[in-house]
Formats: C-alpha cells, sequence, structure tokens
C-alpha cells in the first residue's frame, strides 16, 4: 500500500531536486526522494548496530545462542 505525502520545498532546493532527476536518471522526483529516505534509514541502522558494537565491548551487552533468548 503506499500514501502520498507532500512536502513545501524552497525555490533553490526544488531546482536542485528537479536537476538532480534529470541529470541521475530518477524516473521521477518520487523515487529520488525514496532513495534519500533509504539512505537515512541505512545510516540509523548503522548507528544502532555501532551502538550495540560498543555496549557489547563494554560488557553491557548480552549475547543469544539462539532467536528463542530474544523473549
Amino acid at each position: 500500500m503506499r500514501s502520498v505525502v507532500n512536502i513545501s520545498l524552497p525555490l533553490t532546493m526544488v531546482k536542485v531536486v528537479e536537476t538532480t532527476v534529470k541529470k541521475q536518471s530518477y524516473s521521477s522526483k518520487s523515487e529520488f526522494f525514496r532513495m534519500l529516505l533509504r539512505l537515512w534509514m541505512e545510516g540509523q541502522l548503522k548507528e544502532e548496530l555501532e551502538e550495540s558494537r560498543s555496549e557489547l565491548k563494554r560488557g553491557k551487552g548480552k549475547l543469544l545462542k539462539s532467536l528463542k533468548n530474544l523473549r
């Protein structure tokens, strides 16, 4: 299922988006923004993984022997 999200941008940003969509062959502005959101989500996941690794190094993490231990 998809949902429409409208955003308001200053004209300078609109021009950057339009230029990037044309130059980098995105199929639409929506595809460009989906790519940006995916990159942001990957960055969030990376930060969470780095925090988990840091906790493990500090001895605050818990190693699981199986997925059953998550409960």
